[in-house]
């Protein structure tokens, strides 16, 4: 997509500027453009989760998706993030170094229908794995669990095929919970949160990983594994 003149001037500098309408329409209009082809990715992935799912039910009586959420950045969160990052405010460089202006999050019951989903998605053959950081396997220092994908997706447009990055999450539950509660508790405190504060976020997330592994255990002694369609095993 072409670059905006209006786009990079907005985004890159603080001086008054005056627009004409017809300026203001052309750079609301490029902007629209090119978050909808994002949109156009996200639910690309959006139907490869759903199909998984309908599949997993049909075949081995068991959803392991408890939900799926998606989102979208804003105009103002994607230009705010440009700045932050002092990314070149054109498209071009917006979509080469900005890949989580899509994203889809997967919370599941187990860590192994994360592992599970994220081969069956990734193994798709057109779906391109960009990046993949496994803060399940490596957690960081304060306890966040969940394991991060950059995966690019066809998207056909009237004008023909374009790639687009989708950022997918893939949680747990427990780990979604934790989460939650800890951007909670960033947002309360502005990110200075106490010490003593932290240190408890630390413990819930130990916990929280210790509940994953005794619940998957009990899910296995119910269940057991059961056989896949191309003559594997999977656990359930």
């Amino acid at each position: 997509m072409a670059t905006s003149a209006p786009l990079a001037h907005a985004a890159s500098s603080d001086d008054p500027i005056t627009l004409s309408a017809s300026q203001l329409r052309t750079m609301r209009d490029d902007m629209q453009r090119f978050l909808l082809e994002y949109r156009f990715g996200m639910q690309e992935i959006e139907t490869k989760i759903a199909i998984l799912r309908d599949e997993f039910l049909l075949t081995h009586d068991y959803n392991p998706i408890e939900h799926v959420t998606s989102r979208l950045k804003s105009t103002d969160s994607l230009l705010d993030k440009v700045q932050r990052k002092g990314v070149e405010p054109d498209f071009a460089s917006i979509r080469r170094h900005i890949t989580d202006i899509a994203g889809v999050r997967l919370t599941c019951s187990f860590t192994t229908d994360v592992y599970r989903l994220f081969d069956l998605l990734t193994e798709q053959d057109d779906v391109r794995v960009l990046e993949v950081k496994d803060y399940i396997a490596e957690p960081k220092a304060n306890g966040y669990k969940s394991l991060h994908a950059i995966l690019e997706v066809p998207v056909f447009l009237s004008t023909g095929r374009i790639a687009v990055p989708v950022e997918v999450q893939f949680r747990t539950i427990a780990m979604d919970f934790w989460a939650s509660l800890e951007h909670k508790i960033y947002y309360k405190f502005d990110t200075r949160v106490p010490p003593e504060l932290l240190a408890s976020l630390k413990d819930a997330a130990d916990t929280a990983a210790e509940l994953d592994e005794r619940m998957l255990r009990l899910h296995r002694a119910i269940r057991g594994p059961a056989p896949r369609g191309n003559g594997r095993v999977v656990e359930l």
